[in-house]
């Protein structure tokens, strides 16, 4: 399956494709032997060019493969990943927030709480999911989930994706950086496994109070930064035209983090990306998680703790060593 939207570096792949399938149209109304033989020829064709293109993305490349709108979100990979899943609404504060989503659910069998950032797909939904840029009450949220999970003995499995907070006048009324800073701070009190995964966008602090785990994986494309490259550019060069010279060295690819010791690991994707075999994509993403999981089920709460407190303290000693 092909994405509808086509990213500029993939456009001689996806001309290719368009060609695959006029020619398989003509195929199916003749039997001309030739013809098939040439469809053949440029699917092959067009899988040798996927492979070498995606083999040699840079980091602004894997910027755009991240944001690309038909990448699977926190619902797609609810559907794909979860039975019995129950939402829960708000922050019983404020109100709900729809960039933030999550409740209980059951994850190959067993009882969990999940949570994550929705983008929404289209223009309607977007604006609904206010684009994944979580407000305060959102990250309340996620807090009364945390919680939960440690009441009732719950692993915590987060599926980040987002620009990063909403920056908005009602969120700093609100509380954003106090929302945010609690919200990391439940995630390292956690005496229950909790795993985080960078499926598209990790953009910092939004991403962090979603991620302060005691495993952190990322999807091969994913990014995941303290801030994005247009923003670094428009800082260090004042204009965001330089956003790829920025990407290149905010050193934010999971092969970056991994080297750097931010992650614990990297989830390969179908040649091509997520985008393009979303089922195939949730299903490696499932088999990485339910191993770390069961790695993580041994230990018990208070262990659990101070391996995460000092995975996170060792941040920035160790990968850069």
């Amino acid at each position: 399956m092909s994405a509808a939207v086509a990213l500029e570096f993939e456009k001689p792949v996806k001309n290719l494709e368009a060609k695959i399938a006029e020619l398989s149209r003509l195929v199916g109304e003749e039997t001309d032997g030739a013809m098939s033989d040439e469809l053949e020829k440029l699917r092959e064709q067009a899988a040798k060019r996927l492979t070498q293109v995606y083999s040699n993305l840079d980091a602004w490349q894997k910027c755009q493969v991240a944001r690309h709108p038909d990448r699977p979100q926190f619902s797609a990979l609810a559907e794909m990943l979860l039975s019995d899943y129950q939402p829960l609404a708000g922050d019983r504060n404020f109100g709900d927030d729809q960039a933030i989503l999550g409740g209980l659910a059951r994850f190959r069998g067993r009882p969990v709480v999940v949570m994550g950032h929705e983008k929404g797909h289209d223009m309607n939904s977007r604006v609904k999911h206010n684009f994944g840029m979580g407000r305060p009450e959102g990250y309340r949220k996620a807090i009364r989930l945390m919680e939960l999970a440690d009441q009732f003995g719950l692993p915590v499995l987060s599926f980040v994706d987002t620009p990063g907070a909403y920056p908005g006048k009602g969120a700093e009324e609100r509380g954003q950086a106090e929302a945010i800073a609690r919200s990391i701070q439940a995630g390292l009190r956690l005496k229950v496994p909790s795993i985080s995964v960078i499926t598209g966008e990790g953009g910092s602090g939004g991403a962090v109070a979603l991620a302060a785990s005691n495993r952190v994986l990322m999807f091969e494309h994913a990014v995941y930064s303290v801030i994005s490259p247009e923003g670094c550019a428009s800082i260090l060069w004042r204009d965001g035209k330089f956003a790829k010279e920025a990407a290149g060295a905010l050193n934010l690819t999971a092969q970056d983090l991994l080297r750097l010791k931010i992650i614990d690991g990297i989830v390969d994707e179908p040649v091509g990306g997520a985008h393009r075999q979303p089922i195939e994509a949730a299903m490696a993403l499932g088999d990485a998680l339910e191993k770390q999981l069961a790695l993580l089920s041994s230990m018990d709460g208070g262990a659990l703790k101070r391996a995460r407190e000092q995975r996170f303290l060792a941040i920035g000693r160790e990968g850069l060593a």
